[in-house]
């Protein structure tokens, strides 16, 4: 289990990007663009335990996840189980979320089942790689399971760095990552905890007027220096959101000590700043009793 006092941070996005037999999480030609895009130099492949170890010696926690779009990639994903599995070697640091292809036929009965184990505490979507909107009533089965049983649905939204300088963007389209159609989602489901990844570029304003409205939707701060955040981003996260901002790094592309090198630099408020780096998350995660 995590000792809360033991920490600094809880990072709220990370990526498991290989398996145990080396199998990567995404088609080579979008791993290859991604890694340029984000100008990532070497090896970008940590195992989970290599991410246990990152974590550990900096004294942060970090919630793990892979992403699966077989369907709209046809590319096999890092298992889910696997992810669980290895986690669970390191629970003083690290956090298992799921993933399910949300047009595989099997996606409920799979949703069910990976939310039942024990470590898993949320899901992961990224609309754009797994080409669906999520307001798309389709998925909605999906989402009444994780709201049964108080899962976190983190969605990516915004500009994506997969796809991105290919020819057509590898295929990968920009208009399934609208974050207003989450405002649906939280209407429809308002028991579902939901976390908007990333300053959403170029929907900043709607991410963070369906945050203000929906009482359980979140954003996390991830996939961008805090040096190049949006003003109004840093704004309600100093107000308005204090509470439902999260840290989020984008590991391994970017790594937390690149980010919070950067956030040391924000103004935020001394009073916020714990809230944003760990507070918040440990009371999404349920890893302390909601106020």
């Amino acid at each position: 289990m995590i000792n809360l006092d033991d920490i600094v941070a809880i990072d709220m996005h990370t990526h498991a990007e290989v398996s145990r037999d080396g199998h990567p999480s995404l088609p080579p030609s979008l791993m290859d663009g991604s890694a340029a895009h984000f100008k990532v130099a070497g090896e970008r492949k940590p195992s989970i335990a290599d991410i246990a170890a990152y974590y550990r010696e900096r004294r942060m926690a970090a919630v793990v996840f892979t992403v699966d779009a077989e369907t709209a990639t046809g590319h096999p994903p890092v298992s889910s189980d696997e992810v669980a599995e290895e986690c669970a070697k390191h629970a003083d640091v690290l956090i298992p979320f799921a993933s399910v292809d949300p047009h595989g036929r099997d996606a409920v009965a799979a949703a069910a089942r990976l939310a039942a184990l024990p470590n898993v505490k949320g899901f992961k979507f990224h609309p754009s790689i797994q080409a669906f909107h999520p307001d798309d009533r389709a998925v909605y089965p999906v989402y009444e399971v994780l709201q049964e049983h108080g899962m976190v649905a983190l969605f990516h939204s915004g500009q994506t760095g997969i796809g991105a300088g290919l020819p057509g963007g590898g295929g990968i389209r920009l208009k399934y990552s609208n974050p207003l159609a989450l405002d649906d989602v939280a209407a429809d489901f308002p028991g579902l905890k939901i976390v908007i990844a990333h300053p959403s570029f170029p929907w900043q304003d709607e991410a963070l007027a369906v945050a203000t409205h929906k009482p359980t939707v979140h954003i996390d701060l991830s996939g961008w220096s805090p040096k190049y955040f949006p003003p109004q981003l840093v704004r309600y996260a100093n107000t308005l959101l204090k509470d439902k901002v999260l840290f989020g790094s984008d590991y391994p592309v970017l790594t937390p000590d690149r980010w919070l090198r950067d956030f040391d630099t924000l103004d935020i408020k001394p009073d916020v700043r714990p809230r944003i780096l760990k507070d918040n998350a440990a009371r999404l995660l349920g890893l302390v009793p909601d106020a």
